[in-house]
């Protein structure tokens, strides 16, 4: 028996590869699958089956493109309505893998189609379950993301069925490996680990703790914050289908020069998207650049602030430009036209005009604030994290709701503004994003609210009322 987690940290995601006998099975492969069939390669198996715990909200699988591959069918567990040829197993249905084998157990709740798959050993002992979005370290999957006519209370209801009838019964030193750790926002607040026991789980977990239908419910439902943009988009794109990965590289990664660049952005549609890190970013950008990092939750941030339907062109660090195009679709940007050859350095080079974003420390923004009263502090953390303390002048407008319409009506160019996330890298998207709507009168703060809050005289309150 071999089990390999293939974990992605950037979209807090857990694929698995298991082997047994010369057979593997790939469970919740990412889009880009050259991984998984190395490691065939390399240990000499055949991949036998792929398969899907539901549809994936946060990122697109690899399914289609890895059974193209490896000619592997396609598994989902009941009530599972595709666009595509699958295999659409019965709950209980057992799939021989080598010396193992692999149960289907229907657990229905993030999605009405969540599966989770117990892995049993040679001898018929219980090893270990996938539980995809339906258990994590420390927390569920919320139940708020399925399309259709139930509601999030019914799901959950549906949830707390599916743990006490399919995953209770189970024993405790069955190996629970779930499809995300923690950062991701498929549950509420996911553990720091990537694996557990079921009898950990059992002592820690709030929604594995004994209670009532309605008490899970009430408590799987309530503090739920608003769910990233994509996650509707990703999942429709997961039951439909895509396009090959390997034909949106080949758009992706056309070099531009730097007449043909300057072209392409004339278009009043096109997006620039800088994926340098932030503080190269702050020093230099072609104008009219967004800002998103490949230091940071890259993916996740894309997604959540950028339109799936507009033309992208790339302006990475040198050698960045594959990276940066593969993160994209991970999430679904299939419109990626090309990258600036040479970078930002051709574009310097040439003598264009190039914007930059002016950084200041805490402490001064602090001195400013006591002789400024037009200063305006806008704090673009999300409203738990402001809720916690934030500065008493300070504004909270969360990154991701910057592109909705209107968010930035009430700013002008007058305004002398200051922004800060918690340590600076959404900030930077922040700034990207108001310079971009023609508001330059800003500073970044570095450091964020990191360095905020050590200074000595900021007057830091909280707001109860978000906390509970």
């Amino acid at each position: 028996m071999f089990i390999q987690q293939l974990y992605t940290g950037c979209l807090s995601e857990a694929a698995y590869y298991i082997e047994s006998g010369g057979e593997a099975a790939i469970i919740d492969p990412l889009r880009d699958i050259e991984d998984y069939l190395q490691m065939a390669r390399d240990r000499k198996a055949t991949i036998k089956y792929i398969f899907e715990t539901h549809f994936h909200a946060d990122f697109v699988s690899g399914h289609l493109d890895l059974a193209q591959a490896s000619g592997a069918p396609i598994i989902y567990g009941p009530q599972t309505e595709t666009s595509f040829p699958i295999y659409k197993a019965k709950d209980g249905e057992q799939f021989r893998l080598g010396d193992l084998t692999i149960e289907v157990l229907h657990t229905p709740g993030h999605t009405v189609e969540s599966s989770c798959y117990l892995l049993k050993d040679a001898n018929g002992k219980a090893h270990a379950l996938f539980t995809g979005d339906t258990l994590f370290v420390g927390d569920v999957g919320r139940p708020d993301l399925s399309s259709g006519n139930l509601d999030k209370e019914e799901l959950a209801g549906m949830l707390y069925d599916s743990l006490e009838q399919k995953i209770k019964p189970l024993p405790d030193d069955v190996i629970i490996y779930p499809a995300h750790g923690p950062g991701s926002s498929c549950g509420k607040n996911l553990g720091p680990d990537t694996y557990s026991t079921l009898g950990e789980e059992r002592q820690t977990n709030y929604a594995l703790k004994p209670q009532t239908t309605e008490e899970f419910v009430r408590v799987v439902t309530e503090g739920l914050i608003t769910a990233p943009q994509y996650f509707s988009i990703n999942a429709r794109i997961n039951k439909e289908g895509y396009e090959s990965l390997d034909g949106v590289m080949e758009n992706a990664l056309q070099p531009l020069a730097l007449d043909a660049f300057k072209d392409f952005i004339k278009n009043d549609d096109a997006i620039i998207l800088d994926t340098r890190n932030s503080t190269m970013f702050t020093e230099g950008f072609v104008p009219g650049s967004i800002s998103i990092g490949l230091d940071g939750r890259f993916a996740e941030w894309a997604g959540s602030l950028l339109p799936f339907d507009k033309p992208i062109v790339l302006v990475t660090e040198a050698g960045k430009e594959k990276e940066s195009a593969i993160r994209l679709a991970r999430v679904g940007f299939d419109q990626m036209t090309g990258y600036l050859e040479g970078g930002f350095e051709t574009w310097k080079a040439a003598g264009e005009t190039v914007d930059l974003v002016i950084n200041v420390e805490p402490d001064e923004m602090a001195l400013d604030l006591r002789f400024d009263p037009k200063l305006r502090v806008v704090d673009v953390r999300r409203e738990t994290e402001y809720g916690d303390g934030h500065l008493a002048e300070a504004k909270n407008i969360p990154l991701e709701t910057l592109t909705d319409p209107g968010t930035m009506a009430e700013f002008n160019d007058t305004d002398n503004i200051y922004l800060h996330c918690t340590g600076g890298y959404r900030s930077v998207i922040a700034c990207s994003l108001f310079k971009r709507q023609g508001i330059h009168n800003l500073r970044n703060v570095n450091g964020g609210w990191n360095g905020i809050r050590e200074i000595q005289g900021v007057e830091v309150v909280k707001e109860n009322s978000v906390l509970n």
